[in-house]
């Protein structure tokens, strides 16, 4: 079994790397080969009897990704993009690499002739307002940011590819992954995880949009869990809709902070400062917030069911138990 991933320097990558390491197999078979892709170079995990090899540079480069998928992986999973603060103030940065990438990279396995399962990363950024309370499957995408834009025309290649045969490709619209370790990113979510991670670690944190904000998350785990199962599950069963909305956990950022107070203490979430900032609160406020995730659920997919839960999980994961 080779598995190619790109992105793989990111949070997520990182981490599914870990749990690639830690199983040893994908879809029943063993793990033989890893190719790890990103702009900068990802660390290499210590695998025995794994060829493991690094790659750096531009996915949209000339080449780079016919070279890339030359091996013919089994399974590719396909992390790599521009953050959606970031795609928002640099238009050409984020068609170039979110929708100029994607495309050379799915051509380059079309034009190698094989057929891999690939798993792309997309976002519930597809949805637009106005919203129903509770967004259902058949909800029509309606993007209204560059990035959204940029993820939506991602998934019909990924299906059109898939239904040509180029692939067997499966889309999995996260959800705001939080609580995120690390540094803030550019992230116009980043702050959903600052406000949680900041003072967990006995740093301030800035809120900049109103408590009353309403968004749907999953951990980390989570991530990894669907990327897993999208691997791995039968295509099927998935059927022609190739792009899944994934299930996640509908919190206001007011609760997300009462879920700091009664895991922390008061004391932990005065730590959040609340300073609005517009522009932040431009992108947000066209977001979608509470999903039904029916065909994602029956599908098996599957994540927590509380905001208290993903914060535990950071705790465990990020801090080895403690709170500063």
């Amino acid at each position: 079994m080779r598995i190619l991933i790109t992105g793989a320097a990111g949070m997520v990558g990182r981490k599914l790397i870990a749990r690639l390491a830690k199983d040893g197999t994908l879809r029943g078979r063993k793990i033989t080969a890893l190719d790890l892709h990103d702009i900068v170079a990802p660390p290499a995990p210590p695998l025995t009897g794994v060829d493991v090899s690094i790659h750096t540079g531009d996915l949209s480069a000339p080449g780079a990704m016919a070279a890339l998928v030359a091996p013919r992986p089994d399974v590719i999973f396909h992390l790599a993009g521009i953050v959606s603060g970031e795609a928002e103030a640099n238009f050409d940065l984020g068609y170039r690499v979110n929708l100029d990438g994607t495309r050379a990279l799915f051509d380059a396995v079309r034009l190698a002739a094989f057929a891999p399962r690939l798993v792309f990363t997309s976002s519930i950024a597809v949805f637009g307002a106005p919203f129903p309370d509770v967004i259902p499957d058949e909800f029509h995408p309606t993007p209204l940011t560059s990035y959204g834009t940029q993820k939506q025309v991602s998934e019909a290649l990924l299906a059109d590819y898939t239904r040509r045969g180029f692939f067997d490709g499966i889309g999995i619209r996260l959800p705001t992954i939080c609580v995120r370790p690390g540094k803030p990113n550019k992230a116009a979510s980043s702050f959903f995880s600052g406000i949680i991670r900041e003072p967990l670690a006995g740093q301030d944190a800035i809120l900049p949009v109103p408590r009353s904000v309403l968004h749907t998350h999953a951990s980390p785990r989570s991530a990894v869990n669907f990327l897993i199962h999208a691997a791995e599950i039968d295509g099927d069963k998935v059927g022609p809709r190739r792009n899944l909305t994934m299930p996640g956990v509908a919190v206001t950022v007011g609760e997300q902070i009462e879920a700091l107070e009664r895991i922390a203490g008061v004391e932990v979430a005065k730590r959040i400062r609340e300073h609005p900032d517009e522009t932040i609160w431009a992108i947000v406020k066209g977001w979608p917030t509470r999903f039904e995730a029916r065909r994602a659920r029956e599908l098996g997919f599957a994540a927590e069911s509380s905001f208290d839960e993903i914060i535990r999980a950071h705790i465990e994961d990020e801090l080895g138990g403690k709170i500063a």
